[in-house]
């Protein structure tokens, strides 16, 4: 026996401590990471700029008007990612994150597989999402699931930006 628990993924999880804290925490470790690739490595979350550190600090709000997917091992939140609300046919996908202790698993492709199901559901003809280009294991895994690179949307250098159509 492993040890290993399945792996459920979540919409719109209730605010229960657990999930707030493993978000809250899922949320601070992506853009920590991030911040550090960038070059502009921070000690803590508290060190991020305001409008990071407004989603790691009050993710509910900072989300509220998007559905936010919770991979969940037992009690402990493993994986997350957002998908904005609809605005003129398009939904985009932001904050994939999965715990590194859980990679290899599969979490990432059911997140992303569970978005794209959402996106549907909500009548979206379009998913965007925007990756920076040294995750590469990343844009391959969006690439197998049908994005493509498009014309940017945002100005930021090395900034890769993707879209599927539904």
């Amino acid at each position: 026996m492993t040890g290993h628990h399945e792996v459920v993924i979540v919409r719109s999880p209730a605010r229960t401590p657990s999930a707030e804290s493993g978000l809250t925490s899922l949320l601070a470790a992506y853009h920590l990471r991030t911040e550090a690739e960038k070059g502009r490595a921070v000690a803590d979350a508290d060190g991020l700029p305001d409008r990071y550190r407004a989603e790691v600090t009050d993710p509910w709000t900072a989300f509220a008007a998007d559905v936010v997917l919770l991979a969940l091992a037992g009690d402990a939140a493993v994986g997350c990612l957002v998908v904005t609300a609809p605005a003129d046919g398009r939904s985009e996908i932001k904050r994939l994150w999965t715990d590194p202790a859980f990679r290899g698993r599969g979490i990432a492709s059911g997140l992303l597989g569970e978005a794209l199901a959402q996106a549907a559901e909500q009548g979206v003809d379009t998913v965007r999402l925007s990756v920076w280009q040294w995750r590469t294991g990343a844009i391959a895994l969006y690439e197998r699931f049908g994005f493509t690179v498009t014309e940017s949307w945002d100005g930021r250098d090395q900034l890769v930006c993707m879209q599927r159509t539904l």
